[in-house]
């Protein structure tokens, strides 16, 4: 027989393995998204208007891309360990997430116009649903009682973040404007990292005991 031990850390390692992998895959959306950004031929603050656009997209793109890396570390450090459904399920996310570089670059490339602001919510709403699956499978693994079902409860913060960008895609064909009012709205709610997972333990202990 393989002693528990053994097995424990082998599940350690997997789990380092799936933070890792996620880790390099938002840094890589990050700089896929900044090398968007080209400099204007002119020197002038004139020059910068008609970046501007791309310039907001990139920072609320940026915003939610850091939202999610904290919170995914939060999270991911309240699991003792992952199984092949919580690998597809960060995967998931992952697919979801990696489309922000392209709907950022849409938006911001026309002016935030009805149909790709439309769009960036339709990928955000996919990557908080995936989000929410990522969590409801942890917590399936460690139990009803573990300190990740504990900490998010009944999730009330991810169900309004939903709700907005549920409402935020059909209002981008009636004024564009109340859409990115709602993503701003949702990322100032996530900005600082999720304390309910973080006040019940140290995130910063390599430990999860």
């Amino acid at each position: 027989m393989v002693p528990f031990e053994a097995l424990r850390r082998g599940w350690d390692v997997t789990k380092g393995r799936l933070e890792a992998f996620s880790d390099g895959v938002i840094a890589i959306l990050i700089t896929i998204m900044v090398l968007e950004l080209h400099a204007p031929e002119g020197a002038g603050l004139d020059d910068l208007g008609p970046l501007l656009p791309k310039l907001l997209s990139y920072v609320l793109s940026f915003v939610f891309l850091g939202i999610y890396w904290n919170n995914h570390h939060h999270m991911l450090h309240a699991a003792d360990r992952v199984n092949g459904r919580i690998l597809w399920a960060n995967l998931h996310l992952l697919f979801w997430l990696s489309l922000i570089p392209f709907t950022t670059a849409w938006m911001g490339e026309n002016s935030f116009q009805p149909v790709p602001s439309a769009a960036y919510g339709v990928v955000l709403l996919l990557a908080a649903i995936a989000y929410t699956i990522l969590a409801r499978q942890i917590i399936a693994l460690h139990g009803p009682r573990s300190r990740l079902a504990a900490a998010i409860g009944g999730d009330r913060k991810g169900k309004v973040s939903v709700l907005c960008y549920a409402l935020a895609i059909p209002l981008a064909f009636v004024h564009a404007g109340l859409s990115h009012c709602l993503y701003v709205a949702v990322a100032l709610m996530w900005l600082v990292p999720d304390r309910r997972i973080e006040g019940r333990f140290d995130v910063g202990t390599d430990s999860a005991k």
